[in-house]
Formats: structure tokens, C-alpha cells, sequence
């Protein structure tokens, strides 16, 4: 039977084992005085639980206005996918703390879905841009950036009421037409802020594993494995309580 002495170091082990694949939170707060601060994410590429060499892309994201329940924002995004790999960048997404009420794009990509869930095991986000009229943040579509190509636009986020702040978080984009990674025709990839990228106007913060702050958070796994060593603790807690009341 396993014992306090063997439930603590094993729990040790599993999050020594564990901790490599600790997904950063990236996150930035802007507030109507943040006007003008721009932030840039760089992004790999994933699919499932395979990292898909030299798949790659930026983004850069500018508040250019707050109105009465509306953030709005001009946006450039690259696909920096080089090698022998090929792809379409397709579109992006992320999450805001406040559930949006409404959010519209235009520019290289023109059409938006709330609170989609986004393919290769990522689930929920707040809201995806993408290039084709689909119901889903899957893609699907014929358009996008191809390897080297830029493109721009602007962006509105709507809220049911005027916010003093919000927090933009867990930022994706969508690679589709993958070629030369073996049998991986599609990815994902997650973002994480270049070192400097805000600007000098406001007083925007951001958090995430790229600039030094923010806190890792834990994948699902490693919580479940956590979550069982601690009920094995307390089951022998309560075995040996039932022990000493039988003596």
C-alpha cells in the first residue's frame, strides 16, 4: 500500500516530469489610455501533440480607439513559414476576459466566429477571424497568407457595456494547407509575446512566458495527475483515522 512517504516524491516526479509542457498564459490589459499601444505575438505551429518544424507566423495587434462598448484595433500578420514546409495561414484567434457581445474584421480576413471552439485539441476561444464563411474556427476556405505574404486590417471587439479595461489572452492561429511536415495537412499555432513589443503609449501590461511574468498553468494531465496523489493522501488519512478508532 502506498504511504505519505511514497504519495510526496511521486508527486514531485510527476511535476519535475510534467513541467516542460507547461503552457504559458500569454495576456495583455489595455484600458482606454493604452490608445495607440501596439503588441506583437510570434507563433509556432502544432498539431496534436506533434511540433511542426518550420511552421511559423506574427502578428501585430494596435488599439486604435475606445468607444461606448467597443475596443477597435488594426491589425498585420505574416506567415513566416520557411523551409521545406508549406502552409496557409488562415486566421487567428484568442480570448477576452469579458464575454463579447458582437466583434467584426475586415482586411485580409473578413469573417468572425464567437466563442468557436478551435480544432487540435485547443476547445473554447472567445472569438476567431478567418478567411471563409464558415460556422466553426476550422477553416475551410481557399484564401489566407501563403508562405512569405503579409496582409493588414482592423478589427472591433463589442461588449454589452462600456468596460474600463480588458484582458486579450491565449492568442492561436489557424495553418491550413500544410505540406511537407509527413502527414500533417493542418495546425494550429500559439502565441507568445516578442520581448519589447508594447509601446510606449498607456500603460498596457502583458503577462506570459515571453516576457518574464505571468505563471505557468498547468496542462489538463498534469492536473489530473496531481489531483490523484492528493486523493491517495487523503484515503490513507482517513484509513489510518479509522485504524486508531478501532484500537
Amino acid at each position: 500500500m502506498m504511504t505519505l512517504r511514497t504519495i510526496l516524491p511521486l508527486a514531485a516526479l510527476l511535476s519535475l516530469g510534467h513541467g516542460s509542457n507547461a503552457a504559458w498564459a500569454d495576456a495583455i490589459t489595455l484600458s482606454p489610455a493604452d490608445v495607440g499601444t501596439s503588441f506583437t505575438l510570434n507563433y509556432n505551429g502544432f498539431s496534436g501533440a506533434t511540433t511542426v518544424s518550420g511552421l511559423s507566423s506574427s502578428t501585430t495587434f494596435t488599439l486604435t480607439g475606445v468607444n461606448a462598448g467597443s475596443y477597435n484595433f488594426s491589425y498585420s500578420i505574416s506567415n513566416t513559414t520557411s523551409g521545406t514546409v508549406d502552409s496557409r495561414l488562415t486566421g487567428f484567434a484568442f480570448s477576452t476576459d469579458q464575454k463579447l457581445a458582437n466583434a467584426s474584421i475586415n482586411g485580409t480576413y473578413s469573417y468572425t466566429t464567437l466563442g468557436g471552439s478551435y480544432p487540435n485539441g485547443i476547445g473554447d476561444v472567445g472569438v476567431c477571424f478567418k478567411d471563409a464563411s464558415t460556422g466553426s474556427c476550422a477553416g475551410g476556405g481557399n484564401g489566407g497568407l501563403a508562405d512569405g505574404e503579409s496582409g493588414s486590417g482592423t478589427f472591433i471587439l463589442g461588449f454589452s457595456e462600456s468596460l474600463p479595461a480588458i484582458t486579450l489572452s491565449d492568442f492561436y492561429v489557424r495553418y491550413q494547407s500544410v505540406s511537407g511536415a509527413g502527414n500533417v495537412s493542418s495546425a494550429n499555432g500559439s502565441g507568445s509575446f516578442s520581448a519589447g513589443s508594447t509601446g510606449s503609449t498607456g500603460g498596457a501590461t502583458t503577462s506570459g512566458g515571453s516576457t518574464g511574468g505571468g505563471t505557468a498553468v498547468p496542462e489538463p494531465g498534469m492536473i489530473g495527475l496531481l489531483g490523484g496523489a492528493l486523493l491517495a493522501l487523503a484515503l490513507i488519512r482517513r484509513k489510518r483515522r479509522q485504524a486508531t478508532v478501532s484500537l
